[in-house]
């Protein structure tokens, strides 16, 4: 006799949902208390004395990343077990895009790696001077940011097709579709703007303010709807194999 241990739809919902605070977490320490405070913009040689100076925290950084583009990884796999009763190719979709952006992402923590190395010094760079270290540290910071700018368009397109499942199947709240869907659309309208504005930094203020207020908003709201509402929602789906729709 063989035991079959599937997740349950209810638990890759309460799973998701905590994977999204787990990112939440990680992200304020990784970005907000490292990246941010360490990194300078327009300042190389202020940005490599603070990443040599706090090489360890740097370091924690470097590892918080790494372990939200993993979650990530589990959180697409969680999001296809719950809504691939709505339809096998939209949730493939929508976790095909989460996967996209992850991968899309881990460039942009090497890139964050290369520039510790050329902070601290050591072999791997002893052919260049200090003032050349400082200009490549701060061209991988430079990397790093555009690498996640870049990956931000796949994940765009994931909250995209979020909300067309949630508003096509009614599994939750239209205007939580609808949401996610306009959340979506301005981190690809941000990133497009990055690169094609040459004035964008006179606009930047104004950009990062809609895209902030969008994702917080809608994505703290999925959180919630994940770990309250969908485990009690998704009861009430029919237990068979899905069905193959369009898109």
């Amino acid at each position: 006799m063989t035991t079959r241990n599937e997740l349950t739809t209810a638990a890759a919902a309460r799973l998701a949902g905590i994977g999204y605070i787990a990112i939440v977490v990680l992200a304020m320490g990784a970005n907000f208390l490292v990246r941010n405070q360490l990194v300078i913009p327009d300042d190389p040689a202020a940005t490599m004395s603070n990443i040599a100076e706090n090489a360890t925290t740097f370091r924690l950084g470097i590892a918080g990343f790494a372990l939200i583009a993993m979650l990530d990884i589990g959180i697409a796999w969680a999001l296809h077990v719950l809504l691939r009763h709505t339809g096998e190719r939209r949730s493939l979709l929508a976790a095909w895009l989460r996967l996209a952006y992850t991968i899309a992402f881990i460039p942009a923590i090497a890139f964050m790696y290369l520039a510790l190395q050329l902070a601290v010094g050591g072999d791997v760079v002893a052919g260049l001077g200090e003032a050349e270290r400082e200009a490549w540290t701060g061209l991988a910071m430079e990397a790093f940011d555009i690498t996640w700018l870049l990956s931000l368009v796949a994940f765009g397109l994931h909250l995209i097709a979020l909300g067309r499942i949630l508003v096509a199947s009614r599994i939750g709240p239209r205007a939580l579709g609808y949401g996610l869907r306009i959340a979506g659309g301005t981190y690809v309208a941000d990133t497009f703007a990055h690169l094609l504005m040459a004035n964008y930094a006179d606009f930047s203020g104004a950009f990062l303010a809609v895209v902030a207020t969008a994702s917080i908003v809608t994505e703290v709201w999925f959180t919630v709807w994940l770990l309250v509402r969908a485990p009690r929602t998704v009861a009430t789906l029919p237990g068979k194999e899905p069905e193959l729709v369009a898109v």
